[in-house]
Parts: C-alpha cells; structure tokens; sequence
C-alpha cells in the first residue's frame, strides 16, 4: 500500500519521479473525460482562456487547438507540471499563443477580469475551499466569462471515495455542492451534466 500510497497521492501535487510518471499518465488517462467536458461548451468563441491545475497540458494544448483565434494561460501549482505543460505545449508558446506558470488557485496573481473561459478538469478536489478558489477564478474572469469544472466522480460514486480515503487532502465534491460554492463566489446561470453510463460531472457557470 505504501507504493502505491505515494503515486496516486501525486495526484495531488506531482513531484519527483513518481511525479513526472503520474502527469505523463495523465495525459492519456483522462483524454476521454475532459473531452466530453468540453463538449459541453457549444456556444461561446473566447479570446483569452485560463487553464486551471493544467497537469500535463494535454487538455490546454485541446482547447488551443478548439478555439483557433485564442490565447491560453495554463497554471499548475507543481512545478513538474509546469515544465511537463509547457514542454508539451512548445509549439504554441513559440507562437505566443500559450504560457505556462506556477501559481496558486486560492490567490491567483493574474489581470483581473481578463479571460472569458476557465477550465478545471479533474483538479477542483484538491483545491483549499471551493468558495475562496472559485471567487479567485470570478476576479479574473470577465463578466459573462464561462467557467467549467469538470471531474471523474460526482461525490457519491464508490471508487472516487476509496481515492478521497487514500490521498490526503482530497475532496469528491458533489454537484450540489459545487454549485452552491459557485453561487457563493459570485456566478450565476449554473448548469450541470451527469455522464449516463460513468460518475462524470460537468458544471458550466457564468459570471
């Protein structure tokens, strides 16, 4: 247990080796996930977006690629991520469209209502109060900004309890919960998906 203790708890914040191998495997292991949540953005054409506990970059080189005309700031709070992120993302950062920093959801030093999209795919567990993270990603949003959240379990599924009992620090939210948080921190016209087959979650709120 204590080996595999110490990688999934990497989850949390990559470090070291086991760090590096858990935000590789991220990449892949949650492609499916983070593309059904951006299935859900439908309507909008954002100009600046903001990626939030980026892992690997997979997802910011994703929508870089759905929204053609934007540019993407993707922050991580480890610095493995960071530098697997921006490797991964090379490309587009050599164009000026990306960067990547090291920063922290619950006191983000970045322009205020600057983007018009958010993402938070698979990370909102480990965040230090949803009420205070959310109302950072509000201030930086521009009104009517979207910001979508999107996780592997809906709080009561079996295995996202067994991971939450595992890793410090980790929270499985449910969508009621995050929703409440979200009206809390300021955001309004609040909708939710449930996946039918899988626990999976996507909530999309504006500003």
């Amino acid at each position: 247990m204590g080996l595999f203790k110490n990688y999934v708890s990497q989850t949390r914040k990559p470090e070291g080796f086991l760090g590096k191998m858990m935000v590789n495997g991220m990449n892949g292991g949650h492609a499916r996930l983070a593309d059904w949540g951006m299935s859900h953005l439908r309507t909008i054409a954002p100009e600046e977006i903001i990626e939030l506990g980026c892992g690997g970059g997979r997802n910011a080189g994703e929508l870089l690629k759905r929204y053609p005309s934007a540019k993407l700031t993707a922050i991580d709070y480890s610095d493995v991520s960071v530098g697997i992120a921006a490797e991964y993302n090379s490309g587009e950062i050599k164009k000026g469209r990306c960067k990547v920093i090291q920063g922290d959801v619950s006191a983000l030093t970045l322009p205020e209502e600057k983007y018009d999209l958010a993402t938070a795919f698979e990370t909102i567990y480990f965040w230090p109060g949803l009420e205070k993270c959310f109302a950072q990603v509000a201030k930086v949003l521009k009104p009517g900004g979207v910001f979508l959240i999107t996780n592997e379990s809906d709080g009561v599924d079996r295995t996202g309890l067994k991971y939450e009992k595992i890793i410090e620090g980790m929270k499985c939210h449910t969508v009621e919960e995050i929703e409440s948080a979200l009206k809390s921190a300021g955001f309004t016209k609040i909708k939710s998906d449930h996946h039918k087959n899988k626990p999976w979650i996507t909530i999309i709120a504006k500003k």
